[in-house]
């Protein structure tokens, strides 16, 4: 989810008319991301014998944030796993859930690859703007009353399930559990742009929750 997964040098986001030079490193950080997946997607594509598939993550659809995932075959029983995810909205009632986030995995299948039972391990890095929520314990007790805005990075590990439902069309489900180290500022309302403090967290748990619709291209 992550959100922050940018989670190094860090790069502080704004998200609002305030910031708006940060705003605009926000979207092009989006837009190289994208460019990057298209580019690599095309170069794996032309290759034959490997194997590629487009995703999109349903658990992301159902709450607006926009994704889209490339995997390529490496090996027999080996994929690269590469999804992004983008949420840019700003509810009318004042709350805050504006993020971006990668999470590159490596998977063994333990069929073939595309096909039912896998293991992997992922890195995530993703930067987020939140507040209004009830309270999320691993970033603060006061959610509701605050805005956090950093980023986060980290590792973990996953088991997942793919079921063929046609020639070119599959189901996958997956969860993760990991590392994330969570940088953020925090801000003493949800519309404020006064920061109050600087803080960081290292966090352990879950760090990855899928259902994604997939078509194989080639």
């Amino acid at each position: 989810m992550i959100i922050e997964d940018a989670y190094s040098n860090r790069v502080t986001v704004m998200f609002d008319g305030k910031g708006s030079d940060h705003g605009h490193n926000f979207i092009n950080i989006k837009k190289v991301l994208m460019l990057i997946l298209i580019i690599v997607g095309c170069s794996v594509s032309e290759t034959k014998a490997q194997k590629v598939a487009l995703k999109s993550n349903l658990l992301y659809d159902a709450t607006a944030t926009m994704n889209l995932g490339l995997e390529f075959g490496l090996a027999r029983k080996w994929t690269l796993d590469i999804p992004v995810n983008y949420h840019p909205w700003k509810p009318a009632d004042g709350k805050r859930l504006r993020h971006w986030g990668v999470q590159p995995e490596g998977r063994y299948w333990f069929c073939e690859r595309f096909n039912r039972t896998f293991m992997g391990l992922h890195g995530h890095y993703a930067e987020f703007n939140v507040g209004g929520w009830p309270d999320w314990s691993f970033i603060s007790k006061n959610m509701q009353n605050n805005r956090y805005q950093g980023h986060l990075y980290g590792g973990g590990v996953s088991i997942g399930h793919s079921w063929i439902l046609k020639k070119r069309w599959s189901l996958e489900a997956s969860v993760g559990v990991g590392y994330a180290r969570i940088v953020y500022d925090k801000y003493p309302c949800t519309q404020c742009g006064t920061k109050e403090k600087e803080d960081n967290k290292n966090y352990f748990g879950p760090t990855k929750a899928s259902v994604s619709l997939i078509y194989v291209i080639k």
